[in-house]
């Protein structure tokens, strides 16, 4: 079940880091395809802002008679490349006028801050092919300037001039035809925020979902961790139960077996002990149904158990010594799981003679099982008493047996804040001495017994 889990949280772990790729590759395409659609906006706008040469994309022939002066008057020398650029700009003033008041409209109408540059990169007088400028130069740029431009707006057009002279008294025409090329540049500098501010919902749609995902996924693990932990309980309850109900099935075949041999009214009380210790085995898988009040066990109780693993086990001699002489506030349910488990472990590792001493001082339950086994190493006695452990001999298992008698032991011992000691050694058997602190407060008062010694 966990290898499954793991796997689980494995393909969904991998799963869900695709899911988010896709979702960041998709968000980022959206992204970039809205940022593409804004400067759109913004190109498509500028030919109502601008000439008609600085919003066109192909060379067409313009009449502005002042730029044509200018142009002539650098090409022909009279005058110097500083006031031609000066004149240059001066007559392009409504071009950067009308250019400046789009910005503003735009900041206004869209909150799009845009830095904006009209920059001249090429002028060449046609006829002779002669270049009037070796560099470009900015006719006008905002006062942010323009860093990183993600769109350029690139027009040329021609300007054209005729000119009589007289020669020999003869009137001859000149024609000057020079071709300009220009490129407006632009670039919204709060483009980010714009875009994010218009794509919050989708965002925030995409990242809503991821979470539901990673919630559902969280409860369902959750679910199965539960379920999983429920599973477990389930099994342990039906483990432990199977390993109660051996004893009593075992002791009541013995019983079956020697009453078809002969009548033997010994063996009624028995038979009743074993009746009584499956129903109270039965009773508590109802506990949480119909609560009652522990049954305390008696001292008689504890003859009976090491009576009835003599009878169970005939081939093996219990020797018993009990000083208990009053009630104790123990139940008897689970202090007969104790002996029985303790005596029957010490059965299934070849024990012969198997001791059983009880007594009881300043309120605490003195139990001490010893017996002639096999004992055990060192190494395993740290281990003895987990769940499905079992000792092992050259990595084979010498013993039947699911490895829950001394794990039961253990858990109900320590139910009651008492504490196992072990001593053992290859050859020498093994011992176990429990104690078990008591309140006899806990009796009810008309029983209350005092049994110190």
């Amino acid at each position: 079940m966990v290898s499954k889990n793991k796997f689980l949280i494995s393909v969904f772990a991998a799963l869900f880091l695709l899911l988010l790729g896709i979702q960041v590759y998709f968000m980022y395409k959206t992204y970039q395809v809205k940022e593409r659609d804004i400067y759109r906006s913004v190109i498509d706008g500028l030919p109502a802002y601008t000439d008609t040469e600085e919003s066109t994309q192909r060379a067409q022939e313009t009449k502005d008679d002042a730029l044509q002066k200018v142009i002539i008057q650098y090409y022909n020398k009279e005058i110097s490349k500083k006031d031609f650029i000066k004149n240059f700009t001066d007559n392009r003033y409504a071009v950067r006028k009308r250019l400046s008041h789009y910005i503003d409209n735009r900041l206004q109408k869209d909150g799009y801050k845009i830095s904006a540059r009209i920059e001249y990169t090429s002028i060449i007088h046609l006829p002779d092919s002669t270049k009037l400028i070796d560099k470009p130069f900015i006719v006008f740029e905002t006062k942010e300037k323009v860093k990183n431009p993600k769109i350029g707006n690139t027009s040329s057009w021609e300007t054209t001039s005729s000119k009589k002279r007289d020669s020999d008294h003869k009137e001859i025409e000149r024609r000057d035809t020079f071709y300009v090329k220009s490129q407006i540049d632009f670039e919204i500098t709060n483009i980010k925020t714009i875009v994010f501010k218009e794509l919050a919902l989708l965002f925030f749609c995409c990242i809503l979902l991821l979470s539901c995902v990673l919630l559902i996924y969280i409860s369902t693990i959750k679910n199965l961790i539960k379920q999983q932990k429920q599973v477990e309980v389930l099994h342990m309850v039906v483990d432990n139960i199977s390993h109660e109900f051996k004893t009593p099935i075992a002791t009541l075949k013995i019983a079956s077996k020697t009453l078809k041999k002969g009548w033997n009214p010994e063996m009624l009380p028995l038979i009743d002990r074993q009746i009584s210790r499956l129903e109270s085995l039965v009773f508590q898988l109802h506990q949480d149904e119909n609560p009652e009040e522990p049954v305390f066990i008696q001292p008689k109780d504890w003859n009976f158990f090491v009576h009835d693993l003599s009878f169970t086990y005939p081939k093996v001699e219990f020797k018993f010594d009990n000083t208990i002489t009053g009630e104790l506030p123990f139940d008897k349910n689970l202090m007969e799981t104790v002996i029985k488990n303790l005596c029957e472990n010490s059965v299934k590792y070849g024990a012969s003679i198997v001791t059983v001493n009880l007594t009881t001082a300043s309120q605490n339950l003195q139990i001490v099982v010893l017996d002639d086994g096999q004992g055990m190493e060192a190494k395993e006695l740290k281990n003895i008493f987990e769940k499905f452990y079992r000792i092992q001999s050259n990595n084979i298992h010498n013993s039947k047996g699911l490895g829950l008698g001394l794990y039961m032991v253990k858990k109900i011992i320590t139910q009651y804040h008492g504490t196992i000691e072990v001593y053992s050694q290859p050859g020498k058997g093994s011992t176990f001495r429990i104690s078990a602190p008591y309140n006899t407060d806990d009796l009810p008062q008309e029983k209350t017994t005092t049994d110190e010694n």
